[in-house]
């Protein structure tokens, strides 16, 4: 006999339109289609919605921890296990997990922390640096911040193994090997901790850098005479654009210029950290945001979930084009066909939450989550 479960009686966000009245057909793992309830199985478990929306599961490309680890801190499996619990339980049910710019040595214990361990929230690790820009260094570390060098990308890349799928660097720093070296181990490049010229961060995504790290923070400035990486991005054809919406990191009225301008190349990341003194980093919690000791701002305090309200709260964005953001795009960005959406073939990671943006279940891989502390 087949394993059949269905949700019923929601408001379904499939990730290119609404439905009422529909239920989730899914059969172990994956979505089988969207049906009307009389042709829901006998033998189906059922799992009442009751009314509130239900959308694909978040995924997020930036979070440095969760659970009270922070990963470089503590690059350890029991870390893995706590992070991936707590971000789950938050409604985000892919990430990957990322590395501000660190010694090589916690770079390499990072990978070899990950290398066994499995999860279908995991996503494989981001490399927040350190072939960075000094000049937009923000929080990170400017004596750990390294010159690009081929060779050095690919032992550190052969070591990891697959596991890095995403690095952050500043391309005005790289010449085109440094770029084929990452574009040939399969890394999705982001540009981000950069003072590029508009004519750099061109040459970049002209060489393959398809993304840009939570923009305007951390970068050269959109100014009149010199529009810089956010200028680029803003008119370039294909690149894609991570942003903070926690009202601090980027000023809600700028959200909402970048949406009308980039559109779907938009999406929404974290940037999330949690307060640790181990290590290089020292986070101290601040209200509602991360700064270091000196004040600096070091990372979000987001879920998620609360980026999605705030993206529909306080910059204008319709729900549905916020969950999006959150969802369907970062995974189209990846090329994960199977996530971000709601349909026949896709994943059954999906989230039900009430008006007010509270989570009600996470189900992972089709599987009701534990909502407990």
């Amino acid at each position: 006999m087949k394993d059949y479960s269905a949700i019923v009686n929601g408001r379904v966000f499939t990730g290119d339109r609404i439905l009422e009245g529909k239920a989730i057909l899914i059969e172990g793992k994956t979505v089988v289609d969207l049906v009307d309830e009389d042709q829901i199985p006998d033998s189906a478990r059922r799992l009442n919605a009751k009314g509130h929306n239900v959308a694909p599961g978040l995924i997020d490309l930036q979070i440095y921890g969760g659970g009270g680890y922070l990963y470089a801190a503590h690059p350890t499996a029991e870390a893995l296990d706590h992070i991936t619990k707590a971000l789950v339980q938050s409604g985000t049910t892919g990430f990957m997990l990322t590395l501000a710019t660190n010694t090589i040595a916690v770079f390499d214990q990072a990978v070899e922390a990950a290398r066994h361990y499995r999860h279908p929230a995991f996503m494989g690790l981001h490399f927040e640096g350190p072939y960075l820009n000094p000049a937009k260094r923000g929080a990170h570390p400017a004596d750990l911040i390294r010159k690009p060098e081929p060779a050095e990308i690919q032992d550190m890349l052969e070591r990891a193994d697959g596991l890095v799928k995403m690095m952050t660097i500043a391309p005005e720093r790289f010449d085109a090997d440094g770029i084929d070296v990452l574009l040939r181990h399969g890394v999705l490049i982001s540009a981000g901790h950069s003072n590029a010229t508009y004519d750099e961060a061109v040459t970049g995504f002209d060489r393959g850098v398809s993304a840009v790290t939570h923009l305007f923070n951390a970068m050269s400035p959109l100014h009149h005479r010199e529009t810089g990486l956010p200028g680029a991005t803003y008119l370039h054809d294909t690149a894609c654009a991570s942003i903070i919406a926690d009202g601090i990191h980027v000023d809600y009225r700028a959200l909402s210029v970048s949406k009308k301008l980039l559109g779907e190349r938009l999406f929404l990341i974290t940037d999330a950290v949690t307060a640790t003194s181990t290590g290089v980093y020292t986070h101290v919690l601040n209200g509602d945001h991360y700064t270091l000791p000196d004040g600096t701002l070091s990372g979000s305090a987001l879920t998620l979930m609360q980026a999605v309200a705030n993206c529909v709260k306080f910059a204008g964005i319709p729900l549905d084009e916020a969950l999006r953001m959150a969802s369907l795009y970062p995974a189209r960005l990846i090329g994960a066909a199977d996530l971000g959406r709601i349909g026949s073939g896709s994943t059954a990671n999906l989230i039900i939450f009430d008006s007010d943006f509270q989570l009600q279940q996470v189900l992972l891989e089709g599987v009701v989550q534990s909502r407990e502390p």
